[in-house]
């Protein structure tokens, strides 16, 4: 489906394949310096003004460690409000905080995109709406929204993965708008892709509720789930393995500003930070609003479903 001329055709006929092709796409200045420096102010007012006053001081864990997946009510209850998850790295051995509080945030979510309006105002917009459109979305709407703080020295590695098992739909849907808010570079954990690897890469596990939530989060093995812009046939588990063997990781270095499409199965990783200069990011993912979206999920919509994109015009 094309965007009507009511909304501003943004992605060229090239860009579009670009992405079907491999996953992703690198769109450069989708932000001018004025909002960045916008968004920029707004990210500082958060860090600095959250208390620590009744925190539960959970920590967003992706797993690397052998940690748990974060399952606790502060984060389930999230979707729809602004809360605060640490990095791992951001605490002592007796539990205490060796660092700033506004140093030691790893990620602000995950209702941005509507208890925010700085954010609201750049997720919900005809640019966005166009950009899914062209995409192939129907009825695309907005479920979750991120600051990625990525903080010097401690940021945390995020391993291989791919999205859609995070926000599953029934078929897969699921798709990033990663913005940059500051440069990303190999030393401060820049994005990397296997390219193309969403066509070889079915999604074979989900996070889901343990029994509606009452126990956390924990993955569900699935069987073999693929998107349906990805067509059969579809390579064998032997055709599987040897692409995967010959695909590499292209890193992909970014300015401020520049806009990263993610498919929802595409592999893509990102490294510790390792540098003084921290990687803030704002991301938000979208879902088909006319695919199965279920009770299992971890997010779950509240009274008034989803953020319809379709509605910013």
């Amino acid at each position: 489906m094309s965007p009507s001329a009511t909304i501003p055709q943004v992605l060229t006929d090239e860009q579009v394949q670009f992405f079907h092709d491999n996953g992703y796409l690198l769109i450069e200045n989708a932000l001018d310096a004025e909002t960045i420096a916008g968004l920029k102010e707004r990210t500082k007012s958060l860090l600095e003004d959250f208390s620590l006053e009744g925190h539960p001081m959970t920590k967003f864990s992706t797993g690397e460690k052998g940690n748990k997946h974060v399952g606790d009510q502060y984060f389930l209850e999230s979707g729809d409000k602004v809360r605060f998850f640490f990095e791992e790295d951001a605490f002592d051995s007796t539990g205490s905080l060796t660092r700033p509080k506004e140093k030691s945030i790893n990620k602000i979510g995950h209702g941005l995109h509507t208890e925010d309006a700085a954010f609201r105002a750049m997720t919900l917009t005809p640019q966005n709406l166009s950009i899914a459109l062209s995409l192939g979305f129907k009825d695309p709407r907005v479920l979750q929204s991120m600051i990625i703080c990525k903080q010097p020295e401690i940021g945390g590695e995020v391993g291989s993965h791919q999205d859609s098992p995070f926000l599953f739909t029934n078929p897969p849907s699921a798709m990033g708008f990663w913005y940059a808010l500051e440069d990303c570079t190999i030393t401060n954990g820049c994005l990397g892709f296997i390219p193309g690897s969403h066509k070889y890469s079915p999604i074979t596990n989900r996070l889901v509720r343990i029994n509606g939530g009452a126990d956390g989060t924990g993955f569900e093995n699935i069987p073999e789930t693929w998107p349906a812009d990805v067509h059969a046939p579809h390579p064998t588990k032997e055709e599987r393995e040897k692409l995967a063997e010959e695909k590499k990781y292209q890193l992909a270095e970014v300015k401020a500003g520049t806009l990263v499409l993610i498919h929802g199965s595409v592999l893509h990783k990102s490294e510790r930070n390792r540098s003084l200069n921290s990687r803030w990011i704002y991301t938000f993912h979208m879902i088909e609003g006319e695919y199965e979206y279920d009770a299992k999920n971890w997010l779950q919509p509240s009274e008034g479903g989803f953020s319809k994109l379709k509605d910013v015009v």
